[in-house]
């Protein structure tokens, strides 16, 4: 873009003749483009190929319009003003780097919360189209002709037209672009403070119907499989004391679900950091069927927040520890997630689990990403954890890793169903007897240790999962 906008400095020369009329349309076109990027680029995501070389080549337009501002406004200025070059430079970057300001805060603070990304955009460029003419208007007017002005009032009447077009159907074609992404009729889908969340669902000719959660685009569970992701999770954590427990993550309640089955569980406490995740699990009715209902459980108490931050703060505070936490995290595919498998984490969280408690983490695919589900078992054992790797079959995910873990030990737990587990669809002793055995080419023993300050982790997640 800083290069485009170079060239766009140079292709403003010819345009200096009319500059004001330029300008409006320098303005117009940026409007235009701008405010209709993030729309372009979405659809072009969904439905073709052309995703990177369109987003170089609008990047590349919007830089030749940016670079052809300053040459035409140093014009008007100096037709307009009997200032020098140096002085009329200085007012025009003290008025640029003003409109920066007050637009680089607008946008995140303003236009994105109140409108969302693609209606928060194109009002952005209709903004822009105005000033452009504001500035033509109050400023320069006496430089403009009739004419000019008749150009100028058709430029903007037709891009303000279009933008208002967009404007108007922003949320048809968003909500189209987004269903191409994804293979069953979309049920639910918002974008809250923290990610986009889809909710799909498709009724089967058997009558049994699949309901999918995605965050960011990434699948968090499939109904006609789940169960076997969460009760490999939470059943063996639960084969010791279990009265009071702990569950970071997992806001879609069915790892939630799995633990209130026991009634010897008396306290349960889940810390989810989007709030709109636990809306949805509390309200849509797909997922409430799912998870049972079970945040209306008197047991339960669902708290918002990022889990770092309560971990670190229930443990300066003395808080009473958990007989079991489950640690059911997104992968640690990103910077915000990575930190959530550091060595720091999983030692504040170790003050949390009580002596002789467990906890149990997800780990990846020990099959797609074998050296970042070795980086995560290296970390919790350098936190001070005795470690018991496992894995579970579950299609919708393939091979899925989980650490039964437990706080002082060398040696991890033994893998057993508790004597008062319910009725349950896929684990059994011979299964999590067979759970433990890992292929000899998945096996990885020279994984680093996961850091806040050097999050290898991150690194393994991105290099693994780019083959796939």
């Amino acid at each position: 873009m800083v290069f485009a906008m170079g060239i766009g400095s140079l292709l403003a020369k010819p345009l200096q003749r009319a500059p004001a009329v330029s300008f409006v349309l320098v303005e117009s076109l940026l409007a235009l483009l701008g405010g209709s990027a993030v729309l372009v680029l979405y659809r072009a995501f969904a439905t073709t190929e052309l995703y990177t070389p369109l987003m170089v080549v609008l990047a590349a337009l919007i830089g030749v319009l940016i670079g052809a501002e300053i040459p035409l406004l140093m014009t008007m200025l100096q037709r307009i003003r009997a200032q020098d070059a140096g002085s009329a430079v200085a007012d025009m970057f003290a008025a640029d780097y003003l409109g920066a300001l007050l637009g680089g805060l607008a946008f995140p603070f303003v236009l994105l919360p109140a409108l969302g990304l693609v209606r928060g955009t194109i009002a952005a460029g209709v903004l822009n189209l105005v000033a452009g003419t504001v500035v033509v208007a109050w400023l320069f007017r006496r430089t403009v002709s009739r004419r000019g002005w008749t150009v100028i009032a058709a430029l903007v009447l037709t891009v303000g037209a279009v933008l208002a077009v967009l404007l108007v159907r922003a949320d048809d074609l968003e909500v189209d672009a987004r269903q191409r992404l994804f293979r069953d009729p979309i049920a639910h889908a918002e974008r809250s403070e923290y990610q986009e969340i889809v909710l799909t669902e498709r009724h089967r000719l058997s009558g049994t119907d699949d309901v999918r959660l995605f965050l960011n685009g990434d699948l968090q569970f499939a109904s006609p499989d789940e169960y076997r992701y969460h009760e490999s999770l939470v059943h063996p954590a639960l084969a010791g004391p279990h009265r009071r427990v702990l569950i970071l993550g997992g806001g879609d309640g069915l790892a939630l679900r799995e633990v209130l089955r026991y009634p010897s569980v008396e306290e349960v406490t889940l810390v989810e950091l989007d709030p709109a995740v636990l809306e949805l699990a509390r309200t849509h009715a797909s997922l409430r069927e799912l998870n049972r209902d079970a945040f209306a459980d008197p047991r339960v108490e669902a708290i918002a927040a990022d889990a770092f931050g309560w971990v670190r703060e229930r443990g300066d505070a003395g808080a009473e520890p958990y007989d079991v936490v489950i640690v059911d995290m997104p992968d640690p595919d990103s910077t915000a997630t990575s930190k959530l498998y550091s060595l720091e984490f999983y030692g504040l969280v170790r003050e949390l689990v009580a002596d002789g408690g467990r906890m149990v983490v997800q780990a990846g695919s020990p099959y797609f990403a074998p050296r970042s589900f070795a980086c995560i078992e290296a970390t919790v054992r350098a936190a001070g954890f005795g470690v018991t790797p496992y894995l579970a079959s579950v299609p919708s995910f393939g091979d899925w890793g989980f650490l039964l873990t437990t706080p002082g030990t060398q040696a991890g737990p033994a893998l057993q169903v508790p004597a008062d587990a319910p009725p349950l669809r896929y684990l059994s002793e011979d299964v999590l007897r067979a759970a433990t055995v890992f292929p000899p080419d998945r096996r990885v023993t020279d994984a680093e240790v996961s850091t806040l300050l050097d999050p290898v982790v991150l690194e393994y997640v991105r290099e693994e999962w780019r083959a796939y």
